[in-house]
């Protein structure tokens, strides 16, 4: 199967035997940042420095004129990827003759909601997720459309692939996450995800909910979770907790909600890009799950993009429901962590992707080239080079 690995700028500018490093794992492709969230990553390989610390969501690139005037625009790195560090670090991976693709993360951006809190998904008790742009307002996704555009169609890249086009909510992640007091469960995630901006609160209205009534049911329905009661079980658990009709009214806001954007999204990158340019999502199959892999619905969402990047580090079952859709050149690719420190077992690499293939997986997603220690790119190299 075709692999890429996961790569930052910062991986390969400043280090000249990064390029052929990454190629000589046996990789196809590489999938580079080109607009990331803030973050704090090793580099344990790389002459110049060994901690990387990414202040805050920004891109890799210079911007064009399209965001004059625009009250929200995308942030332009600091120190740790200056000027066109996505372009510099391109060009090195394809002179070592690795595709390049574009790596875009959208709706994760804890920056733009310091400044701008307004933008902000809102929870049922009025907290603020700043990490966590409400996708249903207009001028947020306008936005993340824009974004996804520029961000996605940088010269040379022959793909992208979308992480975060969809519902963020409190799971995934804030800086120095202490928030694992309660075990919330997915009933109790969700829960703790719908948004109460002026927006949604419309939409759960043209639902025919009343949104205080709504926001009082939440919170009325996580009490004995607060108190240690179970809260998962999935959608029927949603439905236990808040009650079938609230949860499907809300479920039927939020799905319609993230369907319209990952459409107008992929529209808008398709519009900007060549022809043969391929359009990826990272996704989870369960269309009312938040996070970098946005919820889905799989029929749909192949009917949209080009394929999915789906995770299967905790077991490869989550591909399932888009081989179900027998969609005929539709990439699905098996995503596996080979970090072993980030739990992942590299080691074990070609059981996985003989397991995820026979489940229907077309591609392999390597994460992370740059920050993988040398004894687990040398269990990645074992793997796919058969030896």
């Amino acid at each position: 199967m075709k692999a890429s690995a996961f790569v930052y700028p910062w991986d390969v500018n400043g280090d000249p035997e990064a390029p052929a490093r990454i190629a000589a794992l046996g990789v196809d492709q590489v999938t580079l940042a080109a607009a990331y969230h803030s973050t704090r990553a090793l580099t344990p390989r790389h002459p110049r420095h060994r901690i990387v610390t990414a202040e805050h969501a920004a891109v890799l690139y210079p911007t064009d004129a399209r965001w004059e005037g625009r009250p929200l625009r995308p942030y332009p790195a600091g120190d740790w990827a200056p000027g066109d560090a996505y372009g510099e670090a391109a060009a090195a991976l394809a002179d070592a003759g690795l595709e390049v693709h574009t790596w875009v993360v959208l709706a994760h951006n804890s920056r733009m909601g310091a400044e701008h809190p307004d933008t902000s998904v809102v929870n049922a008790y009025g907290d603020r997720y700043p990490w966590a742009p409400c996708i249903a307002q207009p001028a947020t996704r306008a936005y993340l459309v824009e974004l996804a555009a520029e961000a996605a169609v940088r010269p040379g890249a022959r793909g992208t692939e979308l992480e975060s086009l969809g519902w963020y909510g409190l799971a995934h992640l804030h800086a120095h996450d202490k928030t694992a007091g309660v075990g919330l469960g997915d009933a109790g995630q969700y829960l703790m995800s719908l948004c109460f901006c002026p927006d949604c609160r419309a939409g759960y209205a043209a639902q025919g909910l009343d949104p205080d009534e709504l926001a009082d049911a939440v919170r009325t329905a996580l009490e004995p979770v607060w108190q240690g009661a179970p809260s998962d079980g999935g959608w029927p658990g949603v439905e236990k907790l808040l009650g079938e009709t609230k949860a499907t009214a809300t479920r039927a806001w939020r799905d319609d909600t993230a369907r319209t954007l990952q459409e107008a999204a992929v529209a808008a990158v398709r519009a900007a890009a060549p022809d043969g340019f391929q359009v990826l999502l990272h996704a989870d199959p369960v269309s009312y799950h938040c996070g970098a892999n946005a919820g889905v619905d799989p029929a749909h969402i192949l009917s949209v993009a080009d394929g999915v990047v789906v995770p299967c580090t905790g077991g490869a079952g989550l591909l399932t429901p888009f081989a179900e859709q027998g969609r005929d050149g539709a990439v699905l690719a098996a995503n596996f962590t080979v970090v072993s420190g980030m739990g992942g077992r590299p080691g074990t690499l070609a059981e996985d992707a003989a397991r995820a293939r026979a489940l229907g997986a077309t591609e392999l997603r390597l994460y992370h080239a740059g920050l993988a220690s040398d004894g687990d790119l040398a269990a990645v190299r074992a793997a796919l080079n058969g030896s």
